[in-house]
């Protein structure tokens, strides 16, 4: 019988009164940059406050100033979600993805873990791109080419910092176990093992 009882998230958000005083003055600074309170993949970060504030400001370019179509952008870290069946980035990017203008149809097929049928040339472009990269560890010259017509060199580089990124949150987030804490967003199946 299998166990479905929900894993324990191991690194859960600090209570302020048990943060050192470098925890404290990081999650200030984080949240006067950002607006809001540590959460997600920072709450896990804070443990390393000098890890956590230079992976904020990767993450406020990456994630709110790259040169990609936002669409574009918020399809590739619902990818990288996909790939490595992140729950809460899925569930939080899914609802900004949307917004984007991201088909409700591309998304769903994400998270089938299969190529959407109908994108766009640049949402082709940097499906076949993040993809490669993801599985792969690397990327064709076609592949390459294809994206460079597409976002351009600068492009190409925001888009592998992207999928970077996001792998990195994602890797911090697994070996946390964070739990979602918005609701109505399907979770993610697990990819059968290899």
């Amino acid at each position: 019988m299998a166990n479905t009882k929900t894993p324990t998230d191991r690194l859960p958000p600090i209570p302020a009164e048990k943060m050192t005083p470098q925890q404290r003055k990081a999650a200030e600074e984080f949240a006067a940059g950002r607006g809001y309170s540590v959460r997600g993949p920072f709450a896990v970060m804070l443990r390393s406050p000098e890890v956590m504030l230079r992976a904020k400001a990767m993450g406020d370019y990456l994630r709110f100033r790259n040169v990609l179509p936002k669409r574009v952008s918020e399809m590739v870290i619902l990818i990288t979600a996909r790939e490595w069946t992140q729950q809460y980035e899925w569930a939080y990017h899914y609802k900004f993805a949307l917004e984007e203008g991201l088909d409700k149809s591309i998304i769903d097929a994400l998270a089938e873990g299969r190529r959407p049928d109908a994108m766009k040339e640049d949402e082709a472009a940097a499906y076949d791109f993040a993809i490669e990269l993801h599985r792969t560890r690397r990327v064709s010259d076609p592949t390459y080419a294809r994206a460079v017509k597409a976002f351009g060199e600068q492009g190409v580089i925001d888009l592998v910092g992207v999928c970077g990124y996001y792998s990195f949150n994602a890797m911090m987030m697994n070996v946390a176990r964070t739990r979602v804490d918005i609701e109505g967003v399907p979770p993610l199946e697990r990819f059968p093992e290899q």
